[in-house]
């Protein structure tokens, strides 16, 4: 990219209470003029919009940039664009997909500095996550790079001696990519990695509070050689979003619908696809329980808590909610995660150096944090860290200890920095526990015995488990979960699979 650099207005933050003097700084988004977009992206051209949306940095409230707000007719014309540039990306061979990735894949390592920062202004993540998830987004670039030339057909041996049976995989068109903002970069990637992979086309709604990384990857899309049409974005606010979203699920031309989010709107969303009856994939809401068994290292579990629960302020789909622990080690586990808390973790803004606590993403989350926090206390819970909102959207890292399992933090998903820890005595108890929420897409359990380990691995009713492992997700793997968690796997060799149709070929008339 030319080194012209645009400069996102800033602003300074409030007086936080309990957050570092640094904070009271004023903070501005510094990157490279081409890096930092606030058109949709369609048909290979900036569009703009007839109105545009503020985009906010969680941690001041100030606004950063306005973003185009696309509507309905932008949405249909994308699908338009795509469905046309389908009829050509799939006549691409499998090695021409596989370098563009690759490119593509360059180009995010290449610009991470960059790509971080709007992570961080747009979501509020520490610089050091944001990194992270570059690092990781550009992984299943690299990953299904790879994979485009591992999607193999069969040839299945004929019951008659006159014809050849033949099973061929075929990418089934285009792909409404629907994302959340807690990864904007990393939900986008290892989804359109597998659908471009699979000679897909696509259209990409990125969440309304962090477009900014789905506009920066459709810059660095097209500096790879993406064909116009074959990657597009369509930024909309949160009003817009259900006439965008009826688009994108109900319109003939979308085949394949890709969606991350909560489980009440991927309800949503499958009723809409029903009508057309698109394939459909969903990684929805979890719950993860986190269990620390009697035979368990204390020290790696409550490293595996710290790494499960306070990434990204305890704001992933994957964190750890219920923390269930035996008796015979409740109160030292207690007490070494307490401790390990006051180390580690230092609230502010996410480009400070030190930081491993940003905002939550918008005070309705902080909200939903404290109350959680208040019932929990009302009927008897004990707050051994923290426990108070701060201004804004922080909210500090916190601590409960005698949780039991009628409290609502044991019930719904939390999305914040809190650890309810819950006292069991059986391993039957704690399996059950586990089990008993309508969701099941990861969780995590701390054992030293192995015929333990296999039988809680076995009966966990999850899509993840980590075992004696606090942080699981990689390329290599399938992500997904079970019940209401969702449809589908995305990553690993069968991501692929979800943007691609089985044809049947039998080829007759051969004589023996």
């Amino acid at each position: 990219c030319p080194r012209q650099r645009r400069r996102a207005p800033g602003g300074r933050p409030a007086l936080l209470p309990g957050l570092p003097a640094a904070m009271h700084r004023s903070y501005s988004l510094d990157v490279s003029a081409p890096l930092l977009r606030t058109q949709g992206y369609v048909d290979g051209r900036w569009i703009s919009a007839a109105s545009v949306f503020p985009v906010l940095d969680p941690a001041t409230g100030q606004e950063i940039v306005r973003v185009s707000d696309c509507g309905p007719a932008e949405a249909k014309q994308a699908v338009d664009a795509a469905y046309k540039a389908f009829h050509s990306w799939k006549q691409y061979t499998a090695k021409e997909r596989s370098v563009l990735l690759r490119k593509w894949f360059e180009l995010l390592l290449l610009h991470k500095d960059e790509l971080a920062q709007l992570i961080t202004f747009e979501c509020g993540k520490p610089m050091r996550e944001s990194l992270g998830e570059i690092s990781y987004s550009a992984s299943f670039l690299e990953w299904f790079s790879e994979e485009a030339r591992r999607v193999y057909g069969d040839i299945v041996p004929s019951p008659a001696k006159d014809r050849k049976l033949l099973l061929l995989k075929q990418p089934v068109g285009v792909a409404s990519i629907i994302t959340p903002w807690n990864f904007p970069s990393a939900m986008i990637t290892r989804k359109v990695g597998a659908a471009l992979a699979a000679g897909c086309t696509v259209v990409v709604k990125p969440a309304e509070d962090t477009p900014l990384s789905a506009l920066a990857l459709a810059e660095l899309a097209e500096q790879a050689g993406i064909p116009a049409g074959v990657f597009n974005v369509v930024p909309c606010s949160r009003e817009s979003t259900p006439s965008v979203g009826r688009v994108l699920c109900t319109d003939p031309l979308v085949a394949k619908i890709s969606f991350t989010g909560s489980t009440a709107t991927g309800k949503v969303l499958l009723k809409m696809a029903a009508d057309t009856v698109k394939k459909v994939s969903m990684e929805l809401g979890g719950h993860a329980p986190f269990i620390v068994f009697d035979s368990a290292d204390l020290d790696k579990a409550v490293g595996g808590a710290m790494a499960s629960k306070f990434r990204n302020s305890g704001q992933t789909c994957v964190c750890s909610n219920r923390f269930l622990v035996q008796s015979a080690v409740y109160d030292r586990f207690v007490e070494k995660l307490g401790g390990a808390m006051d180390a580690e973790l230092r609230l502010g803004h996410g480009s400070e150096p030190d930081t491993t606590q940003g905002p939550l993403i918008n005070a309705r989350a902080a909200e939903k944090v404290l109350h959680q926090i208040s019932d929990a206390v009302s009927r008897g819970a004990k707050v051994v860290k923290g426990g108070k909102r701060l201004d804004g959207s922080f909210m500090e890292p916190t601590l409960l200890a005698d949780v039991t399992a009628d409290m609502l933090c044991t019930k719904e998903e939390t999305f914040g920095p809190l650890v309810p820890v819950i006292r069991f005595n059986t391993e039957e108890e704690a399996l059950a526990v586990a089990n008993a929420t309508s969701v099941g897409l990861a969780g995590y359990f701390y054992s030293q015995d192995v015929r333990q380990i296999w039988r809680v691995a076995e009966a966990l009713e999850l899509g993840i488990v980590g075992v004696n492992e606090g942080l699981v997700s990689t390329p290599e793997a399938t992500f997904g979960g079970v019940k209401e968690s969702g449809l589908g796997r995305e990553g690993s060799k069968y991501g692929i699979d979800e943007y691609l149709e089985v044809k049947y070929v039998c080829f007759g008339g051969l004589k023996p």
